[in-house]
């Protein structure tokens, strides 16, 4: 009988979908996959997520898909109202894979962002003073083993907005980096060429609070999603369509993520984006799902926006392959708001662009840190943190990355860290060497428990 493998992935499309690439390279090893996922319908508001397990449920026929009950009465967190939802519960616990057979359960987490951000929500706990002073004013960047140092208010939005830290979201800081500790492995969707600073951090004592040893760690990624790297044409979406018909290297691709998307913007920040693009006088495409009409966009101006920049650009109101997108020889930059994977997505795997980092909350600030000034592969949106980026920035940015030598730069360190990805993952490569360790790892633990159950 085979054995198998559990993923349980968090509720969002950033933790479903690299579980959903990780099982496949469970399932090229001879390995049976199950993912068991909360009924996704637990999400109303989120019909975008539930659309990409439509997809993942209906063409990955190769794994077993099991949807659990909703939760009737998820528990809440005084300490930070966007906790209390249901989603975000779920996206707290971690995302672990459990390896079943005739065995007692093995458990293993599965992280599916950058080791940075691992070792940054590891030390928060260690840095809480520092944290607490940033609360009372503070603007001291606070220090990091493995990360670059940043601002303390890039650690307050991974918890909401709080105002100060209270005995229950101190508790949960602890828990929370305690309770990784106790996984039998942690798996990392990321590469020793991206982030070798932050994984020697992650092996440091100092990286974990209470003296508590994390488990052995396997970056084993960048994962990349089969279907798309292998060019499949037979769905062709209508935007690679389009894309086909641009010269190399030339448009701007922008996409805030499944859940931090166009519509959480307002009115006035989607005016100052339009007239941004205007003024750039590059080709774009711009994802606005949940927006507004592509009608009431043009109404928001500048005048005559969408009839202007007919040809050269494009909107879009509905979902969209951002991983085809990503890859497609025309694409040359892309703005984003530095969601779970997004560098890895863009800077470090086979579909690397640079990237205009414009965060809205939780970890993406987090990662704008690491994407810039660590791995510089992008540039910082300003104006974000205000809360308006204005028309002049877009414009400004736009043409930095797509005109000027520092734009060429960036390009250049893209490619670097596209071709060492590659190679992490071909015979020989770290990642492919860090995923043979975890089968021979798993297979050491299934034969120690074996002896013990005879």
């Amino acid at each position: 009988m085979k054995r198998t493998v559990v993923l349980y992935p968090g509720l969002a499309a950033s933790h479903f979908t690299p579980m959903v690439e990780l099982a496949d390279v469970f399932l090229d090893h001879g390995y049976a996959v199950t993912v068991v996922l909360i009924n996704p319908s637990v999400k109303e508001d989120d019909a975008a997520f539930t659309a990409v397990v439509a997809r993942a449920v209906s063409s990955k026929t190769s794994i077993s898909f099991h949807m659990l009950p909703r939760i009737p009465d998820p528990p809440s967190l005084a300490f930070n109202d966007r906790a209390s939802t249901p989603s975000s519960w779920t996206h707290r616990a971690a995302s672990p894979l459990k390896l079943r057979g005739s065995w007692e359960s093995l458990s293993w987490e599965f992280y599916p962002s950058d080791a940075g951000g691992l070792a940054v929500n590891l030390q928060v706990p260690l840095l809480i003073d520092g944290f607490k002073k940033h609360l009372g004013g503070d603007t001291t960047p606070v220090e990091f083993l493995g990360v670059p140092p940043m601002s303390g208010s890039h650690l307050a939005s991974l918890f909401g907005p709080i105002r100060e830290v209270n005995k229950d979201l101190e508790a949960m800081m602890f828990a929370g980096a305690r309770g990784t500790a106790e996984f039998d492995g942690i798996l990392i969707n990321t590469s020793v060429s991206l982030e070798n600073r932050a994984l020697r951090a992650l092996a440091d004592p100092r990286c974990c609070p209470g003296g508590a040893v994390l488990p052995p760690v396997y970056a084993m990624g960048p994962l990349v999603d089969k279907a798309g790297a292998a060019g499949d044409d037979s769905s062709r979406h209508e935007c690679l369509v389009w894309l086909d018909g641009q010269p190399d290297r030339s448009v701007v691709f922008l996409c805030f993520g499944s859940i931090a998307d166009a519509g959480n913007l307002a009115e006035q920040q989607l005016r100052e984006i339009a007239a941004g693009l205007d003024k750039s006088g590059h080709r774009f495409m711009w994802v606005v799902r949940r927006a507004p009409s592509t009608e009431h966009l043009d109404a928001l101006g500048p005048e005559g926006f969408l009839a202007r920049t007919s040809g050269r650009g494009v909107v879009v109101n509905s979902w969209v392959p951002q991983p085809s997108i990503l890859r497609h020889r025309a694409t040359a930059a892309f703005v984003t708001h530095c969601g779970l994977r997004v560098e890895l997505g863009a800077g470090g795997d086979h579909r690397g662009v640079p990237m205009l980092c414009w965060p809205l909350y939780s970890e993406q600030r987090i990662n704008k840190v690491l994407v810039v000034e660590d791995m510089g592969v992008g540039v910082e949106m300003e104006g974000w943190l205000e809360g308006l980026v204005t028309a002049s920035e877009v414009e400004a940015k736009v043409r930095l990355v797509m005109e000027s030598e520092k734009g060429r730069k960036l390009r250049e360190r893209v490619e670097a860290h596209r071709e060492a990805a590659a190679m992490a993952l071909n015979d020989g490569g770290s990642s492919r060497a860090a995923f043979a360790q975890l089968l021979s790892d798993i297979d050491d633990a299934h034969g120690k428990q074996s002896s013990a159950s005879v």
